[in-house]
């Protein structure tokens, strides 16, 4: 007999999801910035080895998650939490030297223990829930522990030292200690759920068995467009901040308040998707995004409360994206009996949009004429950031409204 879903339960497989969330954000947001001022690499190499190191993570989720089917969840986990925690201590403390080399290895590493964690933490979510409604709290209580370590990551760099670099550096020594409290809670708490038998096909013939789901197909291209819609400002945030609205020293005060919106309105969409359905309730949020985040074209330099109020109101949305549709994709994974292979290849989804922003936006920007700091290209840096995203989210709206019957589903 499956143990009962208590709120504690639930909220101890949250809380692991605070450090993973609480290393992405530097990861993925401020290491473009963090490696092109204090190590002088140039916009179009660093985009080079973003995009490299980013394209060899994603490639290796589809395989994690058919591994994750065949191991248990939770020893995947705890297996790879020493190399996700050393990779990202030498991530954030680069030599004078070879920077570009550090920067290639230190990610790789740091990739390889995040996605293996994170793609078996994500699977042990979908055996611990039985029932549609159960999935989606674990979600919420996962992503809404992320966006506290979000927030904690974002708001300590100016708290540790009076230079940003110097607080980013001193970041990386503060996961270590979180990770261990947070993984010693968790594994004592949770317990394995009811795993589906695992698979018996290889790796190619399961991922064709996962993607032949029509749904799952529908779902990922929904996830696609509205993951395209958030990467691009993801990457270029700390560029529009310091050089648009001059307003470098504001950018961890900003993030925290996007992040504290988003992990607000998680009670209200897990309430808005219980009373009208998953879908409409995303949909909605995408709706509040592109209202909300469409004047931040607009914005100049000093305009710090416009921006902040885009911040908290495009930071609501941000709590349905991260929530609902994972939710409905632990039901089709759990449908199939292939829970890590369905993560698997969202994940590899996921990182391939951040890979793509990365990789293509900072070398455009470079040949557009854009020098971070140097106040040349700063429309073709608004755009990027404030108005291509609109038109990705606009198509995953229209995407998500054309297959809401097919992908609002109950188990």
């Amino acid at each position: 007999m499956p143990e009962a879903m208590t709120a504690g339960r639930t909220l101890a497989y949250g809380l692991l999801g605070l450090p993973l969330a609480f290393a992405a954000l530097p990861i993925y947001v401020h290491v473009p910035r963090f490696y092109a001022e204090v190590t002088g690499i140039e916009l179009a190499l660093l985009g080079a080895i973003l995009l490299g190191t980013r394209l060899l993570d994603a490639g290796i989720d589809p395989w994690l998650g058919w591994l994750a089917d065949r191991v248990p969840r939770p020893t995947m986990v705890a297996l790879a939490l020493l190399p996700f925690a050393a990779g990202f201590v030498a991530l954030l403390n680069p030599p004078a030297e070879h920077a570009a080399l550090w920067l290639a290895g230190s990610l790789a590493l740091t990739y390889l223990g995040f996605s293996a964690a994170s793609v078996a933490y994500q699977a042990w979510g979908a055996d611990v829930g039985s029932t549609s409604a159960q999935r989606t709290r674990l979600t919420a209580a996962r992503e809404g522990f992320g966006l506290v370590g979000v927030v904690l990551a974002a708001t300590l760099p100016v708290l540790l030292a009076s230079d940003l670099a110097e607080g980013i550096r001193r970041l990386s020594w503060v996961l270590p200690p979180l990770l261990l409290i947070a993984a010693a809670t968790t594994f004592s708490r949770v317990g394995t759920g009811q795993p589906v038998p695992a698979p018996s096909q290889p790796l190619l013939p399961s991922l064709r068995l996962v993607m032949n789901d029509s749904a799952f197909r529908r779902l990922l291209g929904v996830f696609v467009a509205n993951g395209i819609a958030a990467a691009l400002p993801a990457t270029l945030f700390l560029f529009f901040v310091a050089d648009v609205l001059q307003l470098e020293r504001s950018s961890g005060p900003l993030l925290a308040l996007y992040f504290v919106a988003g992990a607000a309105s998680l009670p209200l969409w897990v309430s808005l998707s219980a009373r009208f359905g998953r879908v409409h309730a995303w949909l909605a949020a995408m709706g509040l995004s592109i209202v909300s985040f469409a004047g931040a074209s607009l914005l100049g330099s000093g305009d710090l409360w416009p921006f902040a109020a885009i911040c908290i109101a495009s930071g609501l949305a941000l709590g349905a994206d991260l929530a609902l549709p994972a939710a409905i994709a632990a039901d089709l994974g759990e449908r199939q009996g292939r829970a890590g292979a369905c993560f698997g290849v969202w994940n590899f989804v996921a990182k391939l949009n951040l890979a793509l922003a990365a990789g293509l936006a900072l070398p455009l920007l470079a040949l557009l004429g854009y020098v971070p700091g140097d106040g040349e290209g700063l429309a073709f840096l608004t755009f990027a950031y404030a108005l291509l995203p609109l038109a990705f989210k606009a198509l995953a709206g229209a995407l998500l409204w054309r297959w809401r019957r097919s992908l609002e589903m109950q188990t």
